[in-house]
């Protein structure tokens, strides 16, 4: 189970921020002059706060010792074990030590700067592991976050392509139906050529059968009559002339 999801993270998390907001308050305290209201409001907060603090980090440790009974089951070793306890053994010492120091001044009335500086001094000194524990836990949450934003960018962009090629396809569709109206078309326009031609074919076979009639006609005609005719077109010429120009 990474760091992010282990439900032991999440509660550290919310603990190690009440134990700076804590800290944060405790530094605000030292400021407030120990006579007024506003100090005793605060140390009654700091010490309900300490309290919380403390019943959380116990209340952690008993995860722990759960988890210790059978460690493969929750996917964790002695090591990760003996991380957690040096953390929650951590965390109250702080906690313990800010206890102190408001208490310190709540009993005598005010503490002295040089007995606040010393236990400043004690919260320093103490190990700063979860400091680092802290920056990888940030580390993996930041290496998921990119991975999701990475997931939910490649997802986009299938998408995207899904929408180019349902475009591409319609674009395929209207293109093969324009193809088949053209095909339809040369259809139509051949089958018009094919009976044009059919025609022609007739009209030139009927044309080829009167030229042979006149052809054989004219050799069945003799000279006399070719001479006879030719003769009757002259006077009728003639006939016509007269008619026309001289009536």
């Amino acid at each position: 189970m990474s760091s992010v999801q282990d439900p032991f993270y999440i509660v550290k998390e919310e603990i190690q921020e009440s134990i700076d907001k804590l800290l944060s308050m405790l530094h605000q305290w030292e400021q407030i002059p120990a006579d007024s209201g506003a100090h005793v409001h605060l140390t009654k907060e700091l010490l309900a706060t300490c309290e919380s603090i403390e019943w959380q980090v116990g209340e952690l440790d008993k995860t722990i010792d759960v988890a210790a009974r059978d460690p493969s089951w929750y996917g964790i070793d002695c090591i990760e074990l003996d991380k957690r306890r040096r953390w929650t053994s951590n965390a109250r010492a702080q906690v313990g030590t800010m206890k102190k120091a408001v208490v310190a001044g709540k009993d005598s009335n005010g503490t002295s700067t040089s007995n606040l500086n010393g236990m400043r001094r004690e919260l320093l000194r103490l190990p700063d592991s979860d400091q680092k524990e802290r920056s990888n836990a940030y580390s993996a949450r930041k290496n998921d976050d990119f991975m999701s934003s990475e997931s939910d960018r490649q997802l986009l962009l299938m998408r995207q392509q899904d929408d180019e090629l349902d475009e591409l396809s319609a674009s395929v569709v209207r293109i093969g139906d324009v193809g088949l109206t053209i095909h339809d078309e040369l259809l139509a326009q051949d089958k018009i050529v094919n009976e044009l031609g059919m025609e022609m074919d007739s009209t030139s076979n009927h044309l080829d059968f009167v030229q042979k009639k006149v052809s054989m006609l004219m050799k069945k005609a003799s000279i006399k009559g070719q001479m006879t005719m030719i003769c009757f077109l002259i006077v009728l010429f003639i006939v016509l002339f007269v008619l026309v120009f001289l009536a």
